[in-house]
């Protein structure tokens, strides 16, 4: 690919240095609910024995499920009543009762007159069916972003293996969980010839980058966050049902999804910042450490509207990979490529050495991206394409889910973002549910030992950006769901009065992870 090639369709195809780069955006996020990265987890982390077919991809998901369907209508007609698969407990009619009522998950509004398979991806044998991105064509792989996250939020290959298998061992169902999930894994791997779990998916190259030993220490990444709070998580599995630990592991991961594609989105801004002022001839700092990644990061505030935050950050981000392929691609047109992948502080400070070096030759990058930006200007407000995209995934999988079915308005407690009021037009704003707050209390909690206040969960939810004032914990919404919840106690002697309580205290992490 050319820079001609490039400006004529600047968002088909990434610069090699851009694209395999750890800090991409590789694939950039589409539509996915908090369940449909679950159930996307499950495929991406592991394989399947069904029949011939070793791993089921992300499209071949919806085709399952209508053969599933199919397979239940067969064994429910007056022919075969009665009869059932081998190995099979239920008959074609409880089956169907299992999959549309017991495990059934609430469509959306638009959704209800479309006829399609989705359940609670309770265990890895619904993900076979269940839990894809889109209904049709080539959906994008949700649960990639998961495993980018382990893969960034480690401390080198081998920490990333490690979690990684861990959270496979977890994901699987053993003797020791429940009965219910026991029987849901064989009953439907009876009837869809799907067994989970067969072998542990390890990736390499571009999907296993991970950033230098060190890169973030002292810093903020809602990525190296998930991967400790991920520990409590696991270790929480054995004290409680697996209906209750699956909520609780997905709360985690779409509050840390969403947390890390805006975190990835302020350092775009950051490396292109510098790469601009290089291009204009200016000293940039010896180390970009501290200038490329936040020491703080917020990008939610608890109480007030979200949406315009998300739009901003998504636009600064798509701005910021135009202006790093023209550059990259244009190196490229000068004879001068850049060798490195963007990695790391040190590549982004190579290629800008690279830039100023070579500032005269790529005069011409500033007209390029001047007309990229006007004749993309629909793209960078979001609007359609990547932009409009990005922020289809953040709002759907931090909104509260809103349900065709009215009786299950109340199936989704693990949200992030609610409605002011019941009014339809009401805003957006940042008001964690029941069970997120659960898991942000027992994760901050996790490796201490002895009472903290409320303020300690305040600075476990900024980990993620969310920002809240721990002043105003005791008299906002805040403080009366962690009442309601039991996870406080008034002391006169802590902050605002309110001291945390472990909600799973015989719950304790499986290792130690290191400080941050």
């Amino acid at each position: 690919m050319s820079l001609s090639e490039f400006k004529s369709s600047p968002w088909a195809r990434s610069h090699p240095s851009y694209r395999g780069a750890a800090l991409a955006m590789n694939p950039a996020p589409e539509y996915a609910n908090s369940e449909v990265l679950v159930a996307s987890l499950y495929r991406t982390i592991s394989s399947f024995s069904a029949e011939e077919e070793i791993s089921i991809s992300e499209g071949r998901v919806p085709i399952r499920g209508r053969e599933l369907e199919r397979s239940i209508v067969h064994y429910r007609d007056h022919r075969d009543r009665g009869r059932k698969p081998n190995n099979a407990a239920l008959d074609g009619d409880s089956v169907h009762a299992l999959l549309h009522n017991v495990l059934e998950s609430p469509k959306l509004p638009n959704q209800s007159t479309k006829r399609f398979l989705q359940v609670t991806p309770l265990v890895g044998e619904t993900a076979s069916f269940s839990g894809s991105a889109r209904l049709a064509g080539n959906p994008w792989p949700a649960g990639a972003l998961v495993r980018q996250m382990v893969w960034l939020g480690s401390a080198d290959s081998a920490a990333a293996q490690d979690i990684w298998s861990r959270l496979f061992h977890a994901l699987g169902v053993h003797d020791d969980d429940d009965v219910f999930a026991r029987f849901l894994r064989d009953e439907v791997s009876a009837w869809t010839s799907a067994s989970w779990g067969i072998k542990l998916a390890i990736p390499d190259g571009e999907e296993a980058a991970c950033l230098p030993h060190g890169e973030l220490d002292g810093l903020a990444s809602p990525a190296r966050q998930f991967c400790e709070d991920l520990d409590a998580v696991l270790a929480a599995k054995s004290v409680m049902t697996r209906r209750q630990w699956t909520s609780l592991l997905e709360a985690l991961i779409r509050i840390a999804a969403v947390g890390h594609v805006a975190w990835v989105c302020e350092v775009h801004r950051q490396m292109w910042e510098c790469v601009r002022q290089a291009l204009a001839g200016v000293d940039l700092p010896d180390d970009l450490r501290a200038t490329i990644y936040p020491r703080s990061f917020g990008y939610l505030t608890y109480g007030m509207g979200a949406v315009s935050e998300l739009k901003d950050r998504t636009s600064t981000y798509l701005a910021a990979r135009l202006g790093l392929n023209a550059v990259l691609w244009s190196l490229d047109e000068c004879g001068v490529a850049f060798p490195d992948k963007l990695s790391s502080a040190e590549s982004v400070a190579a290629l800008c050495a690279l830039v100023k070096k070579n500032r005269g030759t790529l005069a011409g990058v500033s007209d390029d991206l001047d007309d990229l930006s006007d004749r993309e200007a629909r793209t960078l407000l979001c609007r359609k394409g990547v932009g409009s995209n990005v922020m289809e995934f953040a709002r759907h999988v931090l909104y509260q889910r809103q349900v065709a079915n009215s009786i299950l308005r109340g199936y989704d407690q693990g949200y992030v973002l609610r409605k002011r009021s019941a009014a339809k037009s009401s805003p957006w704003i940042c008001a964690p549910g029941p069970v997120a707050i659960l898991v942000l209390v027992h994760c901050s909690l996790a490796k201490l030992a002895g009472p903290r206040s409320v303020h300690r969960l305040a600075q476990h939810m900024a980990a993620y950006g969310i920002v809240v004032d721990h002043r105003k914990i005791d008299s906002n919404e805040l403080g009366a769901q962690l009442r309601m919840l039991g996870l406080v106690l008034d002391s006169p002697d802590a902050e605002s009065g309110m001291l945390l309580v472990p909600p799973f205290p015989q719950a304790r992490p499986l290792r130690e992870s290191p400080g941050r």
